[in-house]
């Protein structure tokens, strides 16, 4: 009964994002009162699994013991302070870390509240670089089939059909260069050939490429081979342009590396982080940038060449705090080892799917799993239904369209991934698609 009452409550005041909200009329919205490691559950004490780590967030499970602690300890000292003209220890902490992490190179930080006001960060940053060095390049080059956030400059340079014929007249410029079709090494090849042409046509104009690594998350979860991100980023050097990785989902090992760009062996201009920065606590992004862009905007007092861009609540010390205790749990335990392992679990998982009708393809990037469906129309709406029968068997996943992925946190269980699978299988023989 408290589910109900909650859920009525819901439906008079919210709007909830990615949500056709007449649809709950019928399917109501599941109040959750706790969480704990993988599980989510309700007032009512149903426990679902959380297959998709909360939209890609959560690394080390909900209400982790370690990461409460640290943000406790936080909220007793400092919650916020003002980021200009101002700092604090966990900031400079959490900066000096991610320095000696990342690739090398990136050696500076420039903080936001989330991935796509990141994303707006790096496509402003990298016009105002080139332009305080003279050179107005205003267009920037995306995948074919990327996302990059739904704010105005993050969705201008995505390419998500549905997106862009709606906002289209609100969108800044920029074009597409196609995406390597699979992870083979052939179709990275050609897809490096297209762009080579793009460059030749239009290198002058063009101040960025933006790209998602390996991995292309809410356009489908197409995945590619590294060979592409190492000639994309040879090519941008020879010409000038900035090389712009946007790790918001798959930075923090969920590649089966620490970041993406670790497997072409890489440094990109800009490299940005969200996500599971935090481990999925409270909301922070990073743009980490080189010397180089960084000098770009180094000088006496002048407005026009100062970097223009802030946020409120940028650097927030609670968060910072939720960040560094994550970036510990990866420093004390062998997380990418033990991901590894996790991997081969979903690797076999994806398995039985392989030879079903219905399955187009099943493919992997470390703890990405996908089993894409074959085409349907979508009026059908069969994501909506496999994630109300998952739900059914206390598992959250959340298809996208005929795209069934799973990304559950680090700290799953080789037997709570079977049950995850166990879960899709039954969806689609209940389905019979």
């Amino acid at each position: 009964m408290i589910n109900k009452f909650i859920s009525n409550r819901d439906m008079d005041v919210l709007w909830h994002p990615c949500t056709q909200m007449k649809d709950h009329e019928t399917f109501p919205i599941i109040p959750i009162a706790k969480g704990h490691g993988i599980y989510l559950e309700d007032f009512e004490g149903n426990r679902y699994i959380d297959g998709i780590s909360s939209w890609w967030v959560n690394l080390f499970g909900h209400a982790n013991t370690y990461i409460n602690g640290k943000v406790k300890e936080q909220l007793d000292t400092l919650e916020h302070v003002i980021l200009a003209g101002f700092t604090h220890e966990g900031i400079v902490t959490l900066s000096e870390r991610l320095v000696a992490l990342a690739p090398e190179g990136l050696t500076r930080c420039f903080y936001a509240d989330n991935g796509s006001s990141a994303v707006e960060v790096a496509l402003k940053m990298s016009y105002h670089a080139h332009r305080n060095r003279g050179d107005n390049r205003a267009l920037f080059v995306s995948l074919s089939n990327s996302y990059h956030g739904e704010t105005l400059g993050a969705l201008s340079v995505g390419d998500v059909a549905l997106y862009k014929e709606t906002y289209e007249p609100l969108l800044i410029r920029s074009i597409q260069t196609p995406c390597p079709i699979d992870q083979s090494l052939e179709s990275a090849i050609e897809a490096v050939e297209e762009f080579k042409k793009l460059l030749g046509e239009r290198s002058s104009e063009i101040a960025g490429l933006i790209v998602e690594p390996l991995v292309q998350g809410a356009g489908g979860m197409v995945m590619y081979h590294p060979h592409f991100l190492s000639e994309a980023k040879r090519l941008c050097s020879e010409y000038g342009i900035h090389f712009i990785a946007d790790e918001i989902m798959v930075g923090f090992g969920r590649t089966g590396t620490m970041f993406a760009c670790e497997q072409a062996s890489i440094t990109p201009d800009f490299l940005i982080l969200s996500k599971g920065l935090t481990g999925g606590y409270l909301p922070l992004s990073v743009v980490m940038t080189t010397e180089t862009i960084y000098g770009a905007f180094y000088c006496d007092y002048n407005p026009h060449r100062s970097f223009l861009h802030s946020h409120s609540y940028t650097g927030n010390a609670l968060a910072c705090a939720a960040a560094n205790a994550t970036l510990d749990l990866f420093e004390n335990n062998k997380v990418i080892e033990a991901n590894r392992e996790l991997s081969k679990v979903i690797s076999e998982g994806l398995k039985r799917f392989a030879a079903r009708k219905e399955v187009k393809e099943i493919r992997q990037c470390g703890m990405i799993g996908v089993i894409e469906l074959q085409s349907y129309n979508a009026s059908e709406r069969i994501g909506v239904k496999i994630h109300r029968h998952c739900l059914a068997l206390g598992v959250l996943i959340r298809p996208l369209g005929s795209v069934v992925y799973v990304m559950p946190p680090y700290v799953i269980t080789p037997e709570e991934l079977e049950h995850i699978f166990d879960a899709i299988e039954s969806a689609l023989n209940e389905l019979t698609l």
